[in-house]
């Protein structure tokens, strides 16, 4: 058998990467959208009356137009999200800034097979720190790895220092740190 009409799957360790990387949304988003809001309509009094509409109508038009205005792109130096229907959301966050990346599954999203990215990320004050949540990403963990990696490459070319590829390369870098700075107070210190 031929492997031509095989994918071909790159790992992130490989250091030709084209950007900017763009990343698809699972369709099932939909769905969960549908229900998410629902919920909250069943939740509410006056929502209760308006389940059927959304059910059957409206909630189906917007999640429809919802995932399809869905964009998510990283670029060498930052990540660009876009969603919204009559309001459109446009938010590029520079990777440096970013302070963490974290995954976020209840019940509902696990049973979709669905996860939230969350980045926060720091600005100079608290009123310029930023939020944000992606919702559906196919291949999460990988996305996740790659704005990561991306980050650090940044971060380190900033420095002039190598990026650090694992966390035990980290650790030795730090204890090896430690260890120069230890020498140089007990010299100063004689």
């Amino acid at each position: 058998m031929s492997n031509q009409n095989q994918p071909v799957i790159l790992t992130m360790s490989q250091a030709d990467k084209e950007y900017p990387v763009s990343v698809e949304f699972n369709p099932i988003i939909r769905t969960y959208l549908l229900l998410y809001v629902a919920f909250f309509l069943l939740v509410s009094i006056i929502g209760i009356v308006l389940i059927p509409i959304w059910l059957l109508g409206v909630g189906q038009w917007w999640s429809r137009h919802y995932f399809n205005k869905l964009e998510c792109e990283l670029t060498e130096r930052s990540l660009r999200f876009k969603k919204g229907i009559l309001v459109e959301v446009e938010k590029t966050i520079p990777l440096e800034n970013i302070q963490d990346v974290t995954f976020v599954a209840g019940p509902l999203l696990r049973y979709f097979d669905l996860c939230i990215l969350k980045f926060e990320t720091a600005g100079q004050s608290p009123s310029q720190a930023n939020a944000m949540e992606l919702i559906g990403i196919i291949d999460a963990q990988t996305f996740r790895t790659q704005i990561l990696e991306q980050r650090q490459k940044l971060i380190a070319a900033r420095t002039s220092q190598h990026p650090v590829t694992t966390d035990q390369d980290l650790l030795t870098e730090v204890r090896d740190t430690l260890r120069d700075i230890r020498q140089l107070l007990q010299e100063n210190l004689k």
